[in-house]
């Protein structure tokens, strides 16, 4: 029997997956339900049961020590609660407790899924052997988390590390979160795109008007879609050399769905890094592509468990 197996959730505000994941970062069994989003609470929390469920079916489930849960956030790991934006029946919802009590008691640990992510670069990807450092994720919003010293940072309710929402424009345009000119709301995909369509970039035939079109045309050397993606790429150097100053990281990593944009976006990102991180001890900050992919979510949430709880198998039946 394993010994070192984690059940693992990634909750998003589309699907709810769930793994097994054992010492190693092996993903030995999945399941996965839609997130039915805008239901009430409890029926979001019926998709996490059937997905644990499903898992506990297994033979494998007798080795499962513990759950690791990365969430869309807000997330509160010090009161176990998340209130995800794009799942409105979840406000402050008792999420640690709901879950505890449908795997008969086993332990859990909440993240958000910018740490959650941070965790599997850090273990298994483009941030591993490094003890410091930030790992983003750059899609529909913009997160992230902190490596210091070794060990993941999530800070007292699990959100350190959010450099989606450091202000890098002064007189920028309002974000939604209340403040101003924060990072995401220039170098999002929805914003990349949207200051393209802005500044009179127009998509093909397709219709298609997503980052990834803009992303294709700024390849093609359209120079509002170069524009664009260079000014979200200001924003991003801007926010990682700032971090960077604060607490010595020496790697930033970059996934999600713009981090796959390559050199339209990492060219630029690398320039601009070179102007704004100019203290010595900053100087030598490199810049990577992440390479977890879409499973860093539940590989994180599986590290976070492994970390925090002992390595002693529970003996109960297989079943929640």
């Amino acid at each position: 029997m394993h010994t070192d197996l984690v059940a693992a959730l990634d909750i998003g505000g589309t699907k709810i997956a769930g793994a097994l994941v054992d010492g190693h970062g092996r993903i030995l069994l999945r399941a996965q339900r839609a997130t039915p989003a805008r239901e009430p609470g409890d029926t979001v929390m019926d998709a996490v049961a059937d997905v644990l469920t499903e898992l506990a079916a297994s033979p494998l489930w007798r080795g499962v020590r513990a759950v690791g849960i990365g969430s869309a956030g807000p997330v509160d790991a010090s009161t176990g609660s998340v209130s995800p934006v794009n799942i409105p029946g979840w406000r402050a919802y008792p999420l640690v407790e709901r879950v505890r009590a449908a795997t008969g008691g086993l332990p859990v640990e909440l993240i958000g899924d910018g740490v959650a992510i941070t965790a599997a670069e850090h273990w298994q990807g483009a941030a591993r052997g490094h003890d410091n450092a930030l790992c983003m994720v750059v899609s529909t919003g913009v997160g992230g988390g902190l490596v210091l010293g070794g060990r993941l940072h999530p800070g007292p309710t699990g959100n350190a590390g959010h450099i989606g929402h450091i202000s890098v424009d002064l007189d920028g345009d309002p974000c939604p979160c209340g403040s101003r000119g924060c990072v995401e709301r220039i170098a999002s995909g929805p914003n990349i795109a949207r200051r393209a369509l802005e500044g009179g970039w127009r998509p093909g035939p397709d219709g298609d008007t997503s980052a990834a079109a803009v992303a294709a045309a700024a390849r093609d050397g359209h120079p509002v879609a170069v524009a664009s993606f260079e000014r979200a790429a200001r924003a991003l150097a801007a926010g990682i050399a700032a971090t960077a100053t604060l607490v010595e990281i020496d790697i930033a990593v970059i996934g999600g769905g713009v981090g796959k944009a390559g050199d339209v976006l990492f060219t630029p990102l690398r320039a601009a890094l070179a102007e704004y991180a100019t203290l010595s001890f900053v100087q030598r900050l490199t810049v990577a592509p992440a390479l977890m992919g879409t499973d860093a979510g539940l590989v994180g949430a599986a590290a976070a468990a492994l970390t925090t709880t002992p390595p002693q198998p529970n003996a109960r039946a297989a079943g929640v």
